[in-house]
């Protein structure tokens, strides 16, 4: 064959495939995302992690079987608010001063806050004034600085919608203040403290009545199926944050008489154990609070049948996670997080572990399970790789993909370090301190009244066994990479009080 003709003929066949790529990418359509966070439920209050629940969480439980389980999913804060912002910004709380939960004392606003800041003694902060700490300012409000993850997605065509809890600053730093096109019930409050609070009427000004004793997680649910119905011929992104479980204590009264039986037929009782200052639950036998888990779940339901109703599923990445542990230790106690320790507002392995649920058809292996450590922060760039966009390293600077676990149940990563600094007092008696994980190991420091712990979580969950004396290398190893990552982020620290009243000074 002339050398012309064999030129021509190769030539053709590269054009052909450069044409069939092109026509492929071009006929793939976009990956949808809906992006599920529930308030203060605790990993072991769902039966993919916990087959001995008190609880049902069927719908759970199906997601798992047909997704990937990360057995070492994590919060990035004990209490709410920070993580909403890590999910949000893909950075460290520590790094966007997001450190306690809005409305707590000592709050501040503004669009940045000096590392240097020093709050004044007034009423807002006399809650906690006579401790032997002040804890640290924290910003309350979500800065418009960052691109957050509605912001990135609504940048490359995607209709955005928020459902539910937001309590990420006042009016002018909701949800359309930062990327969402749709808010259906995002304002300042933590909690549905507003009408009949879980039932209608609501008292909230981005959600409308509904009928007299509408469930709030199940009108969550419905407006989420909604527009998922309305925009499943384009690129969107569905985020439904859930109100539930948080305080106060309602659900369904058919729910709570299930669970009423059910406690009574198994002769579970409610029991506690001490947790300085406090009592920690022990029993998951609340019957109120196991109706509000069975019902978030079905809500949860009603959002994934709508994907299958409206043709998309397949091409929906779903991301299924919490904001903090469960409530062990106040506030009603409601839930038991054991064999992990403590619960919501502590450092301990109840406050931060999460579940962590995820299904992206033709990717993750059903039923699959997977020990990469993942937080709050890691969603934001696991979203973007995940839908083909470009990163954006310089707001999403703490958070990992893993979008490799994704891929291969078993990648592992064991160097990366995962972070938590709370200089707060916690409602339900935790005390101000941060805390790293790396590998199985886990180091926390007190800032207040309690000697450093170093655990190995792999042999002791349950966090027992203060092993700190015993490998000083460890702990130092650790400690080190714990300074580093307050003085990179410029972390806000607490200050001491130089005559403190409280009783917290006796133990």
């Amino acid at each position: 064959m002339p050398l012309l003709c064999r030129f021509f003929c190769r030539f053709v066949c590269v054009l052909a495939l450069a044409l069939t790529a092109v026509t492929t990418a071009i006929a793939a359509p976009p990956l949808n995302i809906v992006f599920i966070i529930a308030d203060d439920l605790g990993v072991m209050d769902t039966t993919p992690y916990n087959p001995n629940s008190f609880y049902d969480t069927p719908h759970l439980q199906s997601l798992a079987e047909s997704g990937m389980r990360f057995t070492n999913g994590y919060a990035a804060c004990p209490v709410c608010s920070p993580t909403r912002s890590a999910v949000m910004t893909g950075q460290w709380p520590a790094r966007t001063r997001n450190t306690d939960y809005f409305g707590a004392p000592n709050q501040f606003f503004g669009q940045a806050l000096p590392a240097d800041y020093v709050p004044s003694r007034d009423g807002s902060f006399a809650r906690h004034a006579d401790r032997p700490l002040w804890p640290a300012p924290y910003l309350g409000q979500l800065a418009t600085s960052h691109t957050t993850l509605a912001e990135a997605l609504k940048a490359h065509g995607y209709a955005t919608f928020f459902a539910g809890k937001w309590h990420l600053g006042p009016e002018g730093s909701w949800p359309e203040d930062h990327g969402f096109d749709v808010n259906r019930g995002g304002i300042e409050r933590g909690g549905p403290y507003g009408g009949d609070k879980y039932f209608s009427p609501y008292g909230n000004p981005r959600l409308e009545d509904g009928p007299q004793g509408e469930h709030l997680p199940a009108r969550l649910a419905e407006e989420t199926a909604t527009f998922i119905g309305d925009h499943a011929d384009k690129p969107f992104l569905a985020y439904l944050s859930f109100y539930s479980v948080h305080t106060p204590l309602m659900a369904p009264e058919p729910l709570v008489e299930k669970y009423r039986n059910r406690k009574q037929a198994a002769g579970l009782s409610d029991a506690f154990a001490p947790e300085p200052p406090r009592e920690n639950r022990t029993t998951q036998a609340h019957a109120v609070y196991a109706g509000m888990v069975e019902a978030m779940d079905a809500a949860v339901g009603r959002v994934l049948a709508a994907l299958e109703h409206h043709g998309v599923a397949d091409r929906t990445l779903v991301v299924f996670t919490s904001d903090n542990g469960g409530l062990s230790t106040s506030e009603g106690s409601p839930t038991s997080n054991l064999p992990f320790r403590a619960g919501k507002g502590w450092l301990y392995e109840g406050g931060i572990r999460e579940p962590v649920i995820v299904r992206w058809p033709g990717v993750t292996q059903p039923g699959s399970t997977s020990a990469w450590p993942v937080t709050s922060t890691d969603h934001f760039p696991t979203i973007l790789e995940a839908a083909g966009l470009p990163a954006l390293p310089d707001q999403h600077c703490d958070g990992r993909s893993y979008v490799a676990a994704l891929r291969d149940k078993e990648a592992t990563e064991t160097e990366r370090p995962l972070f938590w600094h709370y200089p707060h007092w916690g409602n339900q008696g935790g005390t101000p301190g941060a805390a790293v994980r790396k590998g199985n190991w886990k180091f926390i420091e007190w800032y207040w009244g309690k000697e450093p712990e170093l655990f190995d979580l792999e042999a002791d969950p349950g966090e027992q066994t203060n092993l700190a004396e015993a490998n000083p290398a460890k702990r130092a190893e650790l400690q080190a990479l714990l300074e580093d990552f307050r003085r990179e982020t410029k972390a806000v620290m607490p200050e001491r009080n130089p005559a403190p009243q409280d009783p917290f000074t006796k133990w």
